[in-house]
């Protein structure tokens, strides 16, 4: 024995040996919580697949204006308003030719149908658009075609 103090394995732990495996548990446990929980919403950022979706889309989106026409939205707005500049993320700038959807075909759906809606109320010098329409063509993991239609709340501005 080198004669140096033992410690029995009933010692008392110190508060510094308590806290690490206080963090390393709530640290592990976040972790397990957000794998877990993202398997349950739309948007799975967070949640881990060995073998992630291969869904591609694209879609014709309309604007149906007070007197019941539908122009496509490439075609000029009033108040000089361009789709690709006001909706820029997860590739919706370009909806009209086929491309991967992010983080899966119905995580596309929905931000597709919010970028509809913020579009829709945040364009102030648009009186004539009733409202806007998107028909989306998408394709799960190769099998499809399928359809979905997508449709923004009627705007105030365009009612008056």
């Amino acid at each position: 024995m080198d004669g140096g103090p033992t410690r029995s394995s009933g010692a008392h732990r110190s508060t510094r040996w308590w806290a690490r495996r206080f963090v390393i548990a709530s640290v592990v446990a976040v972790q397990i919580t957000a794998v877990v929980a993202a398997y349950g919403t739309t948007h799975t950022p967070l949640g881990w697949q060995m073998f992630p979706a291969s869904d591609e889309w694209e879609a014709e989106i309309v604007r149906v204006t007070v007197d019941g026409e539908r122009r496509d939205i490439r075609d000029p707005w009033p108040g000089g308003v361009q789709w690709s500049t006001v909706v820029r993320n997860h590739g919706l700038a370009d909806p009209f030719r086929r491309h991967p959807a992010t983080y899966g075909i119905e995580t596309t759906l929905d931000f597709l149908e919010g970028a509809l809606e913020w579009v829709a109320h945040h364009t102030p010098d648009d009186s004539e658009t009733i409202r806007l329409e998107a028909v989306v063509t998408y394709w799960e993991n190769g099998r499809g075609p399928h359809r979905a239609v997508l449709v923004s709340s009627d705007r105030e501005e365009a009612a008056r």
